[in-house]
């Protein structure tokens, strides 16, 4: 990738926990966490396509956003070196009954088939992307 992607992600929260899918690269063979969300498209706002995110990964409406703070992410992913601005937002389902699912399927191809509720009270088994999204979500508490 030879140019710079604008990214959203959400951090859904909920009870000492985060949402997150599962990734995996085959060229460092590293599984890897990340929050749900994807690139913003060429004249959407960042709030509008993190809302289209989520509505396309989780088939789920969202309510209450609030931008948490912007990472900058270079990173390598199967081979080929990337660069994304991250902004990083809390948000709220509007259905409740997403927080009470362990798991949530998932309908993106670049993911796992679903995505997971981790604690905060441990850090990750793996790591989770992109760096210092846990010192954004502590400066955020």
């Amino acid at each position: 990738m030879s140019s710079i992607r604008f990214v959203v992600l959400c951090l859904f929260r909920h009870e000492g926990r985060i949402l997150v899918g599962e990734g995996y690269d085959g060229v460092k063979q590293e599984a890897f966490l990340r929050p749900i969300g994807g690139s913003v498209e060429f004249g959407e706002t960042a709030e509008d396509a993190l809302r289209r995110e989520i509505r396309e990964e989780l088939q789920a409406e969202v309510t209450g956003l609030v931008r948490l703070g912007v990472l900058e992410n270079i990173f390598t992913w199967e081979g080929t070196p990337g660069h994304e601005v991250v902004a990083v937002y809390d948000a709220h389902f509007v259905d409740p009954t997403f927080y009470e699912m362990d798991r949530l399927p998932l309908h993106e191809d670049v993911w796992g088939s679903e995505a997971r509720w981790i604690s905060l009270a441990d850090r990750p088994p793996i790591p989770l992307y992109p760096d210092g999204l846990l010192d954004l979500l502590e400066a955020a508490v």
